[in-house]
């Protein structure tokens, strides 16, 4: 017999829940669970944005120098002020290591995005 349990609502980063609903093909979202994930989708709605998260969650070891990710088409303040909206979204966290900001991929909002846009199951 096994005891399932329902997975509480998953933290971020401290600054906002990620997304915890069931798969869009599973049923239909709530007008929380969509206040709850739609920051996440719109922030990666840009395309330097959506660039930026995906230098940093394809990056050897699973983090990445602002150093070695900024080469995306726009000046510096630019890919700083994208990599703040990526934070204050969830979708990444951040560690100051001397002069360089080093970003990662926040695990837990990048599996609850997955389980989200999960296709439904085949029968």
């Amino acid at each position: 017999m096994s005891i399932a349990k329902a997975l509480p609502l998953l933290e971020a980063d401290g600054h906002g829940p990620a997304p915890c609903c069931a798969p869009l093909a599973e049923r239909p979202m709530t007008a929380e669970e969509a206040e709850t994930a739609a920051p996440m989708f719109k922030a990666l709605g840009d395309p330097v944005r959506l660039r930026l998260f995906s230098a940093v969650a394809s990056h050897a070891g699973g983090e990445a120098c602002v150093c070695d990710i900024s080469d995306v088409g726009v000046s510096q303040p630019t890919v700083s002020h994208h990599l703040k909206k990526l934070k204050e979204a969830g979708l990444l966290t951040s560690e100051r290591r001397g002069t360089w900001v080093y970003y990662r991929v926040e695990p837990s909002v990048l599996a609850a995005m997955g389980r989200l846009l999960a296709p439904p199951p085949t029968t």
